[in-house]
């Protein structure tokens, strides 16, 4: 079975002296759960392994037993360490309270239990780490599967990822578009839009939460202003509704807007935004009118080929710690601005729909990036792009 490098990260945390909470996040569908299983199965701690997934969003002495039942375990088999793994924890209520009562009494009493939780991405950050249990916990983030992964474990060329993105349990599919189809949009979109986000944040328009999250992923790629998007949405709220439920989006990772490249923070906020799907998966299973026939239209595979190194650069952007933008001005564009410390990287990806870059050299003019390249040229195609450690471009 393929390991995600994330593998030799968690056991080795697991393996160090009892320190801090290991929390696991990442979107649905990367592999979070398998991992660690694939780390449980080669260690030789005992633990308790449970999931949320099912449970009763009250019934928080789940954690209380899960405790009782690791001690009594410690003291019966006269153990030296322990260790237990939640899974889906963020669908407890006030789970982190309950997480930080068991965890603290441990460091009182000095006893070794070890802990792993499970959960999806910024949601679960937001829904009580940074309150409860800070100073208690290190973060290990699983994002999208990337290129690499995909090639080397389902033998994929650069051309299907693009179009099929990183989902690894969707691979099984792609010789059958509408079985994988179904498969994206019942086990990720569904998940996503009509559990996920109403258990842990009230929206009070679910089904303007669900157009829009369509609307993004069908504009990935594109500008288009909140008003304009408004006047395609049936149960249309307002500015300020939809800018929180594309933050909400954003959470788990589904689709983001970029914000325009400014020397100032009033003109980037007050921009068009961009929209973005953190997967390519998500573009496809909306918009997609098959593998072949995108592949073979050179326009319309554009879109594909900037959501996919999109995709790339959002994907790593929390992890690395650099903000991502767009550049525009008039008919001029630069598809992505990455800053890092204040050293900017601009690139501009030629594919099918964009076969000119007059507008990179007027921002390097305007702006002097660290770096400035295209995607998809001769100085390095998109694969290579999608294979590239994106830490390297600051180094």
């Amino acid at each position: 079975m393929y390991r995600r490098y994330h593998y030799d990260i968690i056991k080795e945390r697991i393996q160090e002296p009892r320190a801090a909470i290991q929390v696991i996040a990442g979107p649905r569908q990367v592999g979070k759960t398998t991992v660690v299983n694939q780390v449980l199965n080669d260690i030789k701690i005992q633990y308790i392994s449970e999931t949320a997934d099912g449970v009763q969003h009250d019934n928080t002495k789940l954690i209380s037993e899960i405790w009782a039942s690791a001690r009594s375990k410690m003291q019966f088999n006269k153990l030296d360490e322990f260790l237990i793994v939640i899974d889906e924890i963020q669908k407890l209520d006030n789970w982190s309270e309950y997480i930080k009562r068991e965890w603290d009494y441990d460091t009182t009493k000095g006893i070794n239990i070890k802990v792993v939780l499970l959960g999806s991405s910024r949601l679960l950050l937001k829904q009580g780490l940074t309150e409860s249990l800070a100073g208690r916990y290190e973060m290990i983030r699983m994002g999208h599967w990337s290129y690499a992964e995909m090639r080397d474990a389902f033998g994929w060329n650069v051309n299907q990822y693009i179009y099929y993105g990183g989902y690894p349990q969707g691979a099984r599919y792609v010789n059958n578009e509408k079985r994988w189809r179904a498969y994206i949009k019942d086990a990720i979109i569904e998940p996503i839009v009509g559990k996920d986000i109403l258990m842990t944040t009230t929206v009070y328009k679910p089904a303007l939460l669900r157009q829009l999250f369509t609307l993004g992923c069908d504009y990935s790629g594109e500008l288009l202003s909140l008003n304009k998007a408004l006047g395609q949405l049936a149960d249309a709220g307002n500015i300020t509704t939809l800018a929180n439920y594309i933050r909400l989006l954003g959470d788990c990772q589904a689709i983001t807007t970029l914000q325009k490249y400014a020397n100032d923070n009033a003109r980037k906020y007050n921009s068009i935004p961009k929209f973005q799907v953190y997967n390519t998966a998500l573009l496809s299973a909306n918009a997609g009118r098959g593998f072949e026939t995108e592949f073979t239209d050179p326009k319309r595979w554009g879109r594909w080929a900037e959501s996919a190194v999109g995709a790339h650069i959002v994907g790593n952007a929390e992890e690395i710690g650099y903000d991502v933008y767009y550049w525009r001005d008039n008919d001029l564009e630069v598809d992505f601005v990455l800053v890092k410390d204040g050293a900017i990287v601009a690139l501009e990806v030629k594919s099918g729909s964009h076969t000119t870059n007059k507008g990179l050299p007027i921002f390097m003019d305007k702006f002097s990036p660290k770096m400035a390249f295209i995607v998809g040229g001769e100085a390095i195609s998109i694969e290579e792009f999608l294979l590239m450690d994106l830490e390297r471009l600051w180094e």
